[in-house]
């Protein structure tokens, strides 16, 4: 990854896990970053100490991203402390919770979503860089069936994915570029957690397609070194176990 210094990234849903690891990886790299929470303010005060500490610069900023008015209010902080925004990392995403309404899927991780993009993009410049993550569960979606417990959220990232990538003439034509980031089940997250305990073995069944699984931390170097990687707008990055999705697409 080249030097980010002076850059500064807003990271969706940083407070912990893929989020978290990402956002220190980029101000490892001399990026300033938004770390955002919803609801847990200690957890991002956390990361944004441990980045401090480490040497880089980073604030945490509260906003729901079903809430446009508190993403709106997150953009612009990137600006008024930082003085721009270069690279925004959708990674929040959700839709298992049972006490959101059963449109809270659709609502993230789509709807929502557009509304970051367009609320980040507007006060990009050129050269700016959307990474957009997503899951082989959701990408792959309309040729290989998931679990039921996990199949509404997969339909909703996909449709929050196409929705996002309908938006690329426009921002090429404004110099901003996006790339998907799509990956396997990765150890150790909440989804990932969830699943295996609606399905008790989904997490072995996937390690042994697979071959292997991500941690966390191994998935957000990828994340992070894509808000820079010299690849054409629309690229998807797919990270670990693609083939076997791959092969069963093949064979739909």
């Amino acid at each position: 990854m080249s030097s980010l210094a002076g850059k500064t990234a807003v990271v969706t849903g940083s407070s912990r896990g893929v989020g978290a690891d990402t956002a220190k990886l980029l101000a490892a790299e001399g990026a300033n970053v938004v770390v955002n929470y919803r609801q847990k303010a200690p957890r991002a005060n956390k990361v944004v100490k441990e980045i401090e500490e480490a040497g880089g610069h980073a604030i945490a900023v509260g906003a729901d991203l079903t809430d446009p008015q508190s993403v709106r209010g997150m953009m612009q902080a990137a600006v008024d402390t930082f003085g721009g925004l270069d690279i925004l990392v959708l990674n929040a995403s959700g839709g298992m919770e049972a006490d959101l309404g059963e449109d809270y899927a659709m609502r993230l991780n789509r709807d929502a979503q557009l509304d970051a993009l367009r609320a980040g993009t507007e006060l990009m410049g050129e050269g700016g860089r959307v990474v957009f993550v997503t899951s082989h569960q959701a990408h792959f979606i309309r040729e290989v069936e998931t679990m039921a417990q996990y199949e509404q959220v997969a339909l909703s990232k996909r449709a929050g994915e196409d929705a996002i990538t309908e938006q690329i003439p426009a921002l090429s034509s404004r110099g901003i570029s996006l790339v998907v980031v799509s990956g396997d089940m990765i150890e150790g997250t909440v989804t990932a957690t969830l699943l295996n305990r609606a399905e008790p073995g989904a997490l072995d069944a996937r390690r042994e397609a697979a071959g292997k699984l991500y941690s966390v931390a191994e998935f957000a170097a990828e994340v992070a070194a894509m808000a820079t990687a010299d690849v054409e707008t629309g690229h998807v990055e797919l990270v670990g176990g693609a083939e076997d999705f791959l092969a069963q697409s093949s064979d739909s």
